[in-house]
């Protein structure tokens, strides 16, 4: 799966994901792109999934029309993050186009 990993979402889960293409958006020049424009350029360049830590995405844009599958990690903090990592592995494994998901896990 192509996976875009948005701002904010911390780096070193790309090692866990081997079995995916992970690009971030600062790499493929888009970090100053908006969300709204950021899933559409996203889409149009076959990224299956947006790892996101914006959880305010959901209200902001309408998603119903979106293919590219997104998944919303609530908490920033890549020590957490890192304790939970099969929890966000899973998450992504099993996203599907259009699908939607919020993780969250405490300490």
């Amino acid at each position: 799966m192509l996976i875009l990993f948005d701002q904010g979402t911390p780096r070193p889960l790309k090692k866990y994901l081997p079995v995916h293409q992970v690009k971030t958006a600062w790499e493929m020049g888009w970090s100053e792109i908006e969300n709204g424009q950021l899933l559409e350029v996203a889409e149009k360049s076959g990224f299956e999934l947006l790892l996101t830590t914006d959880s305010n995405l959901k209200y902001q844009q309408n998603l119903s029309t979106r293919r590219i599958a997104l998944m919303i990690l609530l908490n920033t903090d890549w020590r957490i993050i890192e304790k939970h990592v099969q929890v966000v592995v899973h998450a992504i494994d099993r996203a599907t186009p259009s699908s939607y998901e919020e993780i969250a896990f405490g300490n």
